[in-house]
């Protein structure tokens, strides 16, 4: 499949991913700090709790984690196939295997919001445990994917 875009939409379409993943990273990191908040909620005394409920970190921390989730997908597939576009091929690398890692980890995350709502603490463990499996992996992915933006701007 040889799709003929020009130079100049391949060039911009090859940002778009990185733009994404960077904007993504920082909303993981937002994600986390509600989660923070959500679970110093559910520990606080009875009038610390009441003022913290008033923040509605739960609420804000549920819809963050589905935009996460929507925008991964969506940035990891774009990703790919922009890289298949431009270049005829994937390319298999640590970069590669970790997105589609973090990919999986954050369906899986997302996967136990039902258990979430029913107060399960073991699927809250699995959660937070996860989660912080997937923002060390994607800080990490997020510092290789400059060496490859780098590349992408040396040969424009």
């Amino acid at each position: 499949m040889n799709l003929e875009l020009s130079p100049s939409v391949r060039f911009w379409l090859s940002l778009v991913h990185p733009t994404l993943m960077w904007a993504l990273l920082a909303l993981s990191i937002y994600a986390a700090y509600l989660g923070l908040q959500v679970q110093r909620t559910r520990n606080a005394d009875s009038e610390e709790r009441k003022e913290l409920v008033k923040g509605r970190y739960n609420v804000k921390h549920f819809q963050i984690g589905s935009i996460i989730l929507a925008l991964m997908v969506i940035g990891s597939v774009g990703g790919m196939a922009v890289t298949y576009i431009n270049n005829g091929k994937l390319f298999v690398s640590p970069h590669l295997l970790a997105g589609l890692g973090i990919t999986s980890l954050v369906a899986f995350s997302a996967s136990l919001s039902p258990f979430l709502q029913k107060g399960a603490n073991w699927a809250r463990i699995t959660h937070i445990l996860v989660n912080f499996v997937i923002l060390g992996l994607f800080a990490w992915q997020a510092f290789t994917g400059v060496g490859i933006v780098q590349k992408i701007l040396t040969q424009a």
